[in-house]
């Protein structure tokens, strides 16, 4: 039977408030991530008094500030691939740093699956960009083989009316510096253009393990200037969110990748590499919140899929560190394994208190060659003063030429970790418990670096890495990386 003309106008009219109803009736968390690169904790909210920083201050006083979150690999690609999935990335087979671009291809277990495939399946909108958006999607580098189809776009607002969102905001944080002083003028002019001045030398406090040395405390400057650009960058994405109308029903998480790049930061498992910001800021957050407890990045995961009311697999190894009956880590664990062409393997847990670190490879440098970090001005001034002897005892920790098996560090009296405690008597109780609950946790989560990379898989990667190094540098870069390589192979080839 046909309704009357009035009828079927009543009813498609019905209809469609039902739509519209459905459409705006899904008011589950959006969820953004910004995530700078090569960052510490050099945030006013976290005592850094050079420097003021606004914008993390504020999400931090509205939200919740987590001062003892650390990263459980100390490099980009390692870290993220982590994070994106909530697990080790010891436990993945993702530990070597760009591992997995060649022939030699690394997949995920079949238990494993990516983050935002999980927001997508439960209808969320994915999204990832750099800053500001420019259309093409954001840095993921990951070491595995994924589908960038769990991605819709690098935009949110191209979501349909209605749909929550999952964001992730790569930026390029501590990287904007750059390595020497081409870096440091570009982003101090970039300072003073935003906000009147650059960050001034004589500001500057290192720490004790690195020398008043001209151009160490000029690169330091421009870090610092790095983060207030990337403090003002978080006010344009909340700004943004703002003027959207989706800011209240936003949970916006704040952490970088991992430490400041230098000496004893990036690729290490000092604190300066591992300790990273973690803010929270939106609805359920309780405003004013600071959280003293250790806390490891791959948490990430699990507390955005519980926010969001997405059931967190049984898998992961992240945990929703939001949750009512969350039980505080006792330790958090860190694994260094290859960068680049250099090979490595370190691992550490840290307590509240103490910090132990194993060296597998002992007979080799810690500054082992690294063409990467090798070319950094700040590098190149430490190996000078170094050979000219003008580093005092702390400043020359990172310049022996071999390791001890084994460190120890007491945090609370020694927290730039200079004291190596191993083989003190009055600490061995600490080392034996430590060095147990290391073991265990790399037999427990089944740490896939206890085996040596194969030589096949280093050919496959040192290839991709040698190929892109002949299109986009210079010629003596290269030569570098392929002496760098033959050392590693001679070392190995020598038990080293």
């Amino acid at each position: 039977m046909k309704l009357a003309a009035p009828l079927r106008l009543a009813f498609l009219a019905a209809l469609a408030t039902c739509w519209l109803n459905q459409a705006s009736a899904d008011d589950r968390p959006n969820i953004v991530w910004i995530i700078p690169d090569d960052m510490s904790a050099n945030f006013s909210c976290y005592g850094e008094t050079a420097i003021e920083t606004p914008n993390v201050d504020a999400l931090a006083k509205e939200g919740v500030q987590f001062n003892h979150a650390y990263v459980t690999a100390p490099v980009c690609s390692t870290c993220r691939s982590a994070f994106i999935t909530g697990m080790y990335q010891t436990t993945i087979g993702a530990h070597h740093h760009r591992s997995g671009r060649g022939t030699e291809k690394i997949d995920l277990p079949a238990s494993v699956t990516m983050v935002p495939k999980l927001f997508q399946d439960a209808g969320y909108y994915t999204s990832i960009t750099g800053w500001p958006i420019k259309g093409r999607l954001g840095k993921t580098d990951y070491n595995f083989e994924w589908d960038k189809s769990i991605y819709d776009s690098a935009d949110w607002s191209d979501r349909k009316p209605g749909q929550p969102f999952f964001a992730q905001i790569q930026t390029q944080g501590g990287k904007l510096r750059g390595k020497d002083a081409k870096g440091w003028d570009k982003v101090a002019k970039s300072a003073r253009s935003r906000f009147g001045q650059s960050t001034p030398i004589e500001s500057v406090v290192l720490p004790p393990y690195y020398p008043d040395h001209a151009i160490i405390l000029r690169d330091w400057a421009a870090y610092l200037d790095s983060v207030r650009m990337t403090d003002a960058m978080v006010g344009e994405v909340v700004a943004k969110l703002e003027e959207q109308g989706v800011r209240d029903n936003t949970l916006i998480l704040f952490m970088t990748d991992h430490g400041i790049s230098h000496g004893r930061g990036k690729q290490f498992l000092y604190d300066e590499g591992l300790h990273v910001p973690l803010v929270l800021n939106g609805p359920g957050i309780e405003p004013g919140t600071v959280r003293d407890d250790l806390v490891e990045h791959i948490d990430i995961a699990a507390l955005s899929l519980a926010a969001a009311g997405i059931e967190i697999p049984e898998s992961m190894q992240a945990r929703d560190i939001l949750a009512a009956n969350y039980q505080t880590r006792d330790a958090v664990f860190a694994a260094r394994d290859r960068c680049d062409e250099t090979v490595d393997h370190i691992r550490s847990v840290r307590t509240d208190r103490f910090k132990y670190i194993r060296n597998f490879l002992p007979d080799r440098p810690y500054l082992q060659p690294c063409a990467y970090k090798d070319a950094k001005a700040i590098l190149i001034a430490l190996r000078e003063c170094h050979e000219a002897g003008t580093l005092d005892e702390n400043q020359s920790l990172l310049f022996r030429n071999v390791r001890p098996k084994e460190e120890l560090y007491d945090l609370d009296s020694d927290p730039h970790e200079l004291h190596n405690l191993a083989t003190d008597p009055e600490h061995q109780s600490t080392l034996f418990a430590l060095r147990e609950k290391l073991n265990q946790w790399m037999t427990q989560t089944n740490d896939r670096g206890r085996t040596p990379e194969s030589p096949a898989q280093y050919e496959s990667d040192m290839k991709v890495y040698l190929d892109t190094l002949r299109m986009r540098s210079t010629p003596e870069h290269l030569q570098t990386v392929e002496q760098n390589i033959e050392w590693m192979k001679t070392m190995a080839a020598d038990g080293k």
